[in-house]
């Protein structure tokens, strides 16, 4: 059987998935790596650890197949900067991970006409989330900035440092380049100003490819028989994007994982956002012009349901969506779930988690019933955003990931929204949009068409309860109660 494997380097885990020619998944292996909060508002990984599990999960998946796979494909967790040295491949440090804050401050010191331009060059809102300042900070370190500009330190995403360690090619796509600030989307190459405001040297940085292109070859240490090209790189909002068969203008997805984003593909322009929305770019295929995209992120939604089982509120973050139902409202309790500021539209490094409307009769499915409303709502105040931007109507959603396996999430996200939700029939749309970018650069398929015509839903969640919508303004005040809170006594 030809397949083509996709390995998602996510926040929490690293899967790696066998998909066919009809775009049918043969097999998934997954392994999750540590966190490390080392200070508060602080996000570390080891980026040796992700390397080693993603060579295991490919390792356990090449062992099912008698052959190599045709092509691999890669998507990882944005704005997650890397450091290493380009001698030993040894990091520098660990990886700051992209919900970290510690570079807040930094940002909050920006002048307003740097603020405009890297709005104007990058789309981007400047925020501590991306990856910019947290390059600065690796290269404060002893002489680490100095060696960066001979090359001998190198940085990037993660998906820069997996392409270094496996195929030896220093390189990172359009996608994630546009999510560093320091990448001018419309020329599609790194802002010499931006990098030297940030004291990112430009020759420590990685080369920038079309998003279905040649990244190299590996062996992922001999897992494969013989050299395996690396055809396709994608960050992972624009890889489920991808997997979701969004290739016409207007088209929408939202992923909820650890935190959700809502994007709009909005074709060869890219559209600037006057709702505190991203431009950002959407994938490119090699000898073809970028496609764009508006995007909304919201910092904290699966790991809101998360931190409910965390606090003992429910057993089980699987429990969360029956313990919802089991009331038809929150009893006038709303979630604010901030934890590492609010991301669009709203931008707020300093808000924090917030709930609200309490009373001695508020119970455990109250809060869960408020978790999900919450969730839901964030993705609401985006869309109407998107909508605003882009002239566009939403008529229907697709949406994937985790916290999509939860009914109750989807037919309350429907509810606010006004407009259908369907859920993917394959659930890991992240994976499968870079096996799809892979696969079309060598030619397992031909075009666009192919994918658009194998995509399939598996739930359509049609709106049902105008009560929920009815709470989204009261939710808005909650939300305002959460703002600026972080401030030093």
């Amino acid at each position: 059987m030809e397949y083509v494997v996709a390995v998602d380097q996510s926040t929490t885990g690293t899967r790696a998935m066998a998909v066919d020619r009809s775009g049918a998944v043969h097999a998934r292996e997954y392994l999750e790596h540590e966190q490390s909060y080392p200070e508060p508002g602080w996000v570390e990984h080891d980026a040796t650890q992700l390397l080693a599990n993603v060579n295991y999960v490919l390792a356990r998946l090449r062992s099912g197949f008698s052959e190599d796979p045709v092509a691999l494909g890669i998507t990882n967790q944005r704005e997650t900067a890397v450091a290493w040295d380009a001698e030993t491949g040894q990091p520098l440090a660990p990886a700051i991970v992209r919900q970290d804050r510690r570079t807040t401050d930094r940002i909050d010191g920006l002048a307003d006409d740097l603020r405009a331009t890297i709005r104007e060059r990058t789309g981007l809102e400047p925020d501590a989330y991306f990856s910019a300042t947290k390059f600065e900070r690796l290269l404060d370190r002893e002489d680490h900035r100095e060696r960066a500009r001979s090359g001998e330190v190198l940085v990037g995403t993660v998906d820069a440092w997996l392409c270094w360690s496996l195929g030896g090619e220093h390189a990172t796509d359009v996608t994630n380049a546009s999510r560093t600030m320091l990448f001018d989307i419309e020329r599609c190459a790194w802002d010499e100003t931006l990098c030297e405001e940030f004291g990112v040297p430009m020759a420590a940085l990685p080369d920038v490819r079309p998003s279905s292109g040649s990244f190299g070859e590996t062996t992922a240490q001999g897992m494969f028989t013989e050299p395996v090209p690396i055809a396709g790189v994608l960050g992972d909002q624009q890889a489920a994007l991808f997997g979701q068969a969004c290739f016409d203008p207007g088209s929408a997805k939202t992923t909820y994982g650890t935190g959700s984003f809502l994007l709009q593909h909005t074709g060869e322009e890219p559209v600037r956002s006057d709702h505190g929305l991203l431009t950002t770019v959407a994938y490119q295929r090699e000898g073809e012009p970028p496609q764009y995209a508006l995007e909304g992120s919201v910092f904290t939604t699966g790991a809101a349901v998360e931190w409910l089982a965390d606090v003992g509120i429910v057993d089980d973050p699987e429990e969360c969506a029956s313990l919802a139902e089991s009331v038809e409202s929150p009893e006038g309790v709303f979630g604010v779930p901030a934890f590492s500021g609010l991301g669009a539209p709203h931008w707020d490094q300093r808000a924090r988690g917030t709930v609200v409307g309490l009373t001695r009769g508020t119970t455990s499915a109250h809060l869960a019933r408020a978790t999900l409303e919450a969730i839901a709502f964030q993705t609401r105040a985006v869309a109407e955003a998107m909508e605003a931007d882009s002239g566009r109507s939403m008529d229907a959603l697709r949406v994937d990931g985790g916290a999509v396996e939860n009914d109750a999430l989807c037919r309350i996200q429907a509810d606010a929204l006004d407009v259908e939700v369907v859920r993917s029939a394959v659930g890991e749309t992240t994976a499968l949009g870079a096996a799809y970018a892979a696969g079309l650069s060598v030619g397992f398929w031909d075009s666009t068409d192919d994918l658009r015509e194998q995509w399939r839903g598996d739930a359509r969640f049609v709106p049902s309860d105008e009560a929920v919508a009815g709470r989204y303004d009261r939710w808005q005040e909650a939300v305002e109660r959460a703002r600026d809170w972080a401030r030093e006594e």
